[in-house]
């Protein structure tokens, strides 16, 4: 008899218990992602688009769509070039769970949640300068593009802009 498949961890929003968890996953992460505090956390999370874990806390992403009152240079970037995105703000998988299609499925969720919505763009950015080569490769492989790069931080970080179209279509310029 053949062995049971296990089923993967479910896909669920992050909710307020769950709060120091995540921090503590995006902290571990904090040169990739960006050092959070707990009261900025949960702002954030009440500002999200989509905000999912699976699991335990395997694995994390926060979004936002183009009406969130969110200050970040990146988020910024895309909101005075398109009138209408979701930008995904982090994204990370725990040490242990890394291997295991997590930040796929959360992207393939994200991809169905800004459609039922009505969007017809993702967008992200990537560190060029500290590079990400693993990050470029899986956001090639997901199907995003280059828009545009930006040097922020006071030139202390170089990144890429990336965007999805969710619509089968060409990017749609970046109008700067």
């Amino acid at each position: 008899m053949p062995a049971a498949t296990a089923k993967p961890p479910l896909i669920e929003p992050v909710s307020a218990l769950e709060e120091p968890a995540v921090l503590a996953l995006n902290n571990a992460h904090a040169e990739e992602l960006s050092w959070l505090e707990p009261e900025r956390l949960s702002f954030l999370l009440g500002q999200a688009f989509y905000a999912r874990r699976i699991g335990t806390l395997e694995a994390f992403i926060m979004t936002f769509d183009q009406d969130a009152v969110y200050d970040s240079p990146n988020f910024l970037w895309f909101r005075a070039r398109y009138p209408r995105f979701v930008y995904v703000d982090r994204v990370v998988a725990a040490p242990d769970a890394r291997g295991r299609g997590h930040a796929r499925r959360l992207y393939t969720d994200l991809f169905v949640s800004a459609q039922r919505a009505g969007h017809t763009l993702v967008t992200c950015e990537v560190n060029s300068d500290p590079p990400n080569p693993a990050s470029d490769a899986f956001h090639a492989a997901l199907g995003f593009g280059e828009v545009g790069e930006a040097s922020i931080h006071g030139g202390e970080k170089r990144v890429r802009y990336f965007a999805r179209s969710l619509a089968g279509g060409p990017l749609p310029a970046s109008g700067g």
